[in-house]
């Protein structure tokens, strides 16, 4: 027999001894001070990655971009195979802020490197877990999630030995900050960033470069009122009018990109863009102000789409990417996303030819940033354009750490093309790398329920409903896998509920038509697939409708709708 393993949280010190537990290495403190983030990650790595890097170095290199984040120490070490353009840039042309979900993407990488380089059998014992930075916190959770115990058994323990106090200057911490910041450590950004506009006097320039990272990290992190705060005593300490355009538009954009769009106040979100606009027109140095100019319409153009109007925003773009052209080689991030957003923008205005031309001229740029290919890949899988979307969803894959969007939308181009078997595997994967990406136990759901897997498929549908309880698609397949059990008073809550949420769902109303066959309600039957078909028209719709006017006795009208069904699916023959 096989001693059962299981990984341990304890909240308390850590034990004096520890027995017959083998450890990999030494007691690890995760106290967020006075490393700051990954400091569990850091030292972890750094025991780790000499010894595999000897063993087994294209592991090291397949992890190069996650190890030398969370551990800058071993840049001496380990080479840096994949790489954007952002590392060679000066600080003035840094504007790409990771989203907060980075760390998440490099907690997977990270997983996987230690899950493969250590040998079963060995355990990890973590101090001080209760005081460890969110990105150990999280990086712990997916360690535990993702690493098998007998593998590697964790053990964190809440408290431990208190560290020193943190000494550092405004000059260490800056280069904490300025580092956290380009690689999305964005509370320790917001924690770091304050303790430095302490450290500084107010409006001077380094107090400002604090305050600015920490407006912009609490902004991400969706701490819109405190980062409002920061915002508000630059303008109170400051009269440098650069300051007070950055701040306006920071500002803006906070109620711009709210995370809840129903929090997004766009009309004074327009009125904090125009005063950036005003403020940066008037800038004494001509790049200084066509940059910030361009960087201002960029952001104006954002609320313009999002107040329905997409031509608008469109000529926002182009003039930014004009006065872009004024910099010469200089801030070449900056002309890659506004070449990224107006192919976004000509791609939703029909103008397909001209947006694959954006997005390669982006990608030309740096061809290290995932994010284009995604949305490349994206637009060739409307056109129809498989393969070459493909190849763009595996080159973002290629591009980074583990990045659950690539294999969502991999798994959609394989259902398409009617390979399930890929399709369950891709969301399988985004699921093992984000429980929480609700849009794929949906999907995977839908196809679980069609192959006729239903405990499968019910356990995804149940898990996605913890995630949102009112979410129309999965209370469709709940109604098709409770019709499918013969639980037809509880199909009906199911897809009842659907409707009065997203009274425009084809799929709720051709299940409600399939359940209402299945009771014998054949007009009903025919009601709701009707419904369906006047929203969408499809092959299967007609074939369904087809059978239930058949069993009414209405046979010419049956017939037409085989007749529909075949046209519909050559594509001959419309409603």
């Amino acid at each position: 027999m096989t001693e059962e393993r299981s990984h341990l949280r304890v909240q308390g010190e850590p034990p004096a001894r520890w027995g017959a537990v083998r450890l990999l290495t030494p007691l690890i403190d995760a106290h967020r001070r006075p490393h700051g983030p990954y400091s569990f990650a850091a030292e972890l790595l750094r025991r780790l990655v000499p010894t595999v890097l000897r063993r087994s170095p294209e592991l090291v290199a397949a992890h190069d971009i996650e190890i030398l984040a969370a551990a800058p120490g071993l840049a001496g070490t380990v080479r840096a195979g994949r790489v954007t353009i952002d590392m060679e840039l000066p600080d003035e042309e840094r504007i790409l802020v990771p989203a907060p979900r980075r760390t998440l993407r490099l907690a997977n990488g990270i997983a996987e490197f230690v899950r493969d380089a250590v040998r079963p059998g060995r355990a990890i014992a973590v101090c001080n877990a209760g005081a460890a930075d969110p990105t150990d916190i999280e990086l712990l959770d997916v360690m535990m999630r993702r690493i098998p115990p007998g593998t590697l058994t964790i053990m964190t323990y809440s408290g431990g030995p208190e560290p020193p106090p943190d000494t550092r200057d405004a000059d260490e911490l800056w280069a904490v900050v300025d580092r956290c910041t380009r690689e999305g450590f964005l509370h320790a950004v917001a924690e770091l960033g304050e303790l430095g506009m302490a450290a500084t006097p107010p409006g001077e320039p380094s107090w400002w470069h604090f305050a600015q990272r920490t407006a912009t990290a609490l902004g991400g992190l969706g701490r819109t009122g405190e980062a409002r705060a920061v915002w508000d005593r630059v303008r109170l300490v400051s009269q440098d009018p650069a300051m007070h355009a950055a701040a306006a538009y920071g500002t803006a954009m906070l109620d711009a990109r709210h995370p809840d769009p129903a929090q997004r106040d766009l009309t004074r979100a327009r009125a904090w863009i125009n005063e950036a606009i005003a403020i940066s027109t008037i800038l004494p140095d001509p790049a200084e102000r066509a940059f910030k100019l361009g960087f201002d319409r960029n952001g104006l153009a954002l609320i313009e789409l999002r107040q329905g109007r997409p031509d608008a925003a469109l000529a926002l773009v182009e003039s930014a990417i004009e006065l872009a052209r004024e910099l010469g080689e200089r801030h070449r991030p900056h002309r890659m996303v506004l070449l990224a957003n107006r192919a976004q923008l000509l791609a939703g205005l029909g103008r397909t030819k001209e947006a694959l031309e954006d997005y390669g001229a982006a990608i030309a740029i740096d061809p290290g940033f995932p994010d284009q290919y995604l949305e490349r890949g994206n637009l060739l899988f409307k056109l129809g354009r498989h393969e070459e979307a493909m190849a763009d969803f595996e080159q973002a894959m290629r591009a980074g750490p583990p990045l659950p969007e690539a294999y969502y939308n991999r798994a959609e181009l394989h259902a398409v093309r009617g390979d399930a078997g890929a399709a369950l595997e891709d969301l399988g994967r985004v699921i093992e790398l984000d429980p929480g990406y609700l849009d794929a136990y949906i999907n995977r759901a839908g196809l679980l329920a069609g192959y006729e897997r239903d405990e499968e498929a019910r356990a995804d549908v149940e898990t996605g409903l913890r995630l949102a309880p009112e979410n129309p698609y999965l209370l469709t397949v709940l109604g098709q896998l409770e019709t499918a059990a013969g639980r037809y008073a509880e199909a009906e809550v199911a897809l009842a509920r659907a409707l009065e949420r997203a009274p425009d769902l084809v799929s709720a109303w051709a299940s409600r038509g399939a359940l209402r066959y299945a009771t014998g309600d054949l007009e009903g039957a025919v009601g709701d697939l009707t419904h369906a078909i006047a929203l969408h028209p499809q092959p299967d719709l007609y074939a369904n409708r087809a059978i239930a006017l058949r069993a009414l006795g209405r046979r010419a009208e049956a017939e037409a709708d085989d007749h529909r069904a075949a046209g519909a699916a050559d594509g001959t023959i419309g409603v």
